[in-house]
């Protein structure tokens, strides 16, 4: 049975940080390409970043030099540290796992809400 269970969010005021983590089982997290997405009060649910299973890295141009993505694969855990962050950053955070090649299915977990607010 896939798990993908996030951490981390939380309340925090403008300019501040979080580190959000994605812990991963069932899977073979190494060989997956991960991603953050969020999705803020009615809105659509938009692509925040993403990490290949090599490492590459790719951000949204919202996030672009403010967030981090990185992994670790001997620990099947996915990071997201967010530093500056704005209002507009609040939103419901949530990883996905999908494979580099693009078989097979896609995961989802569960959320982590984010706040940032004075």
């Amino acid at each position: 049975q896939v798990q993908l269970v996030e951490s981390g969010g939380g309340l925090v005021q403008p300019g501040g940080s979080l580190r959000l983590s994605c812990a991963a089982s069932g899977i073979i997290f190494s060989i997956y390409s991960m991603g953050w997405y969020r999705q803020a009060p009615g809105k659509q649910r938009e692509w925040v970043a993403r990490i290949t299973s090599s490492g590459t890295t790719n951000y949204a141009d919202s996030v672009k030099g403010r967030f981090t993505i990185s992994r670790d694969n001997a620990k099947n855990t996915l990071y997201l540290q967010m530093n500056s962050l704005k209002p507009e950053d609040t939103a419901v955070y949530y990883c996905n796992a999908r494979k580099d090649d693009g078989t097979g299915l896609i995961y989802w977990g569960q959320g982590t809400q984010v706040t940032v607010s004075s």
